[in-house]
């Protein structure tokens, strides 16, 4: 669940009133010391980063995010929040840092909401997501210059907007039972159309 109290997601620079404005968030308890980092390492670099103070309740996994000055942009609060969540969905702080750009999403795919709550179906469908070794998923990030995460109910994936989208197509075609000749082509392709080309992150 978002909240945001006294400011408007559409403007880039300004509207922002330390103390009113705020969004929330919620991640897994044992993802919890991650978002932290040791000695609060990864809430001083969003700090200093994106001007914003990032409080995260250790007993709830509630995180709420505030701006530090009137002169911090609503998309940095935007930005502060799509990285915790990265995390959230199993993403080191590391990989979830490249959401930080400006170029950079956050793409989830609700996996019980396309396969039920069957955990059986769940495990099946990770597995092909994966592939045996973790080969799978990383020959989608390869192909898409993509981080993808699958996580217990969903699979996270960061990139560009044209990239993710990609990924996930890609992902949505295995979870239908395509093989994965067939979606790496298809990814292939359509990277290609993209005009771009594997790179290291």
């Amino acid at each position: 669940m978002v909240i945001l109290l006294g400011g408007s997601v559409s403007g880039e620079k300004g509207g922002v009133m330390p103390g009113v404005t705020r969004l929330s968030t919620k991640i897994p308890l044992e993802r919890v010391g991650v978002v932290i980092g040791n000695k609060a390492a990864v809430l001083e670099m969003l700090r200093r980063r994106l001007g914003v103070s990032v409080s995260v309740d250790s007993s709830s996994g509630n995180v709420t995010i505030e701006p530090l000055s009137q002169g911090t942009p609503v998309a940095n609060l935007l930005k502060a929040k799509e990285f915790i969540e990265a995390i959230g969905y199993g993403f080191s702080p590391e990989r979830a840092e490249r959401v930080l750009d400006e170029d950079q999403v956050l793409v989830v795919i609700d996996l019980k909401g396309l396969v039920g709550d069957s955990e059986n179906n769940l495990r099946r469908i990770k597995g092909r997501i994966i592939g045996e070794e973790g080969r799978a998923r990383r020959n989608i990030e390869e192909i898409t210059n993509t981080y993808i995460s699958v996580a217990e109910n969903a699979v996270a994936i960061i990139g560009s907007y044209e990239e993710a989208e990609v990924a996930r197509q890609a992902i949505e075609m295995l979870i239908e039972g395509k093989q994965h000749s067939t979606v790496y082509k298809y990814a292939e392709r359509m990277m290609s159309k993209l005009g771009r080309r594997p790179k290291i992150w």
